[in-house]
């Protein structure tokens, strides 16, 4: 747990200056980060933000404001709205990645198999409820 707690601090302080660098708040380069896999609700940001959906309306009104993004009516649900990264938000959440040097300097120093590895272990351990075994609940030692 400390090795994580460790890596997740040096990661986090990474992404935090890189966003900063690229003028955006910490909260505003991760709801970037997540809409470069796709178009998201807001309900469905807040989910995986982790926060209040009021707090993502603040969020993608200040974005949208900067061009970064666009809400557009879902294909499938007329009520819903869904949120969209624009080329500028692309170009935007791409900065900060490219900028997060002590991540990469961390990541470079893995082999390809190695970063492969690395790579699944997180997908399997992070993957969701839904990914685990319903084998009771984990303890901490």
């Amino acid at each position: 747990m400390d090795a994580l707690w460790d890596s997740l601090a040096d990661y986090y302080g990474d992404f935090t200056a890189a966003a900063n660098e690229a003028g955006l708040t910490v909260s505003q380069a991760k709801t970037l980060t997540v809409l470069r896999r796709g178009p998201a609700a807001m309900r469905s940001l807040a989910t995986t933000l982790h926060c209040d959906a009021s707090n993502v309306t603040g969020i993608v009104d200040r974005l949208e404001g900067r061009d970064l993004v666009r809400r557009e009516p879902s294909p499938t649900d007329r009520r819903v709205k869904n949120v969209v990264l624009t080329e500028a938000g692309l170009r935007a959440v791409e900065t900060v990645r490219a900028a997060m040097h002590g991540t990469h300097g961390a990541l470079d120093a893995l082999d390809e198999e190695e970063r492969g590895a690395l790579h699944r272990l997180l997908r399997r351990t992070f993957a969701g409820p839904a990914s685990r075994t319903a084998t009771g609940p984990r303890t901490l030692g």
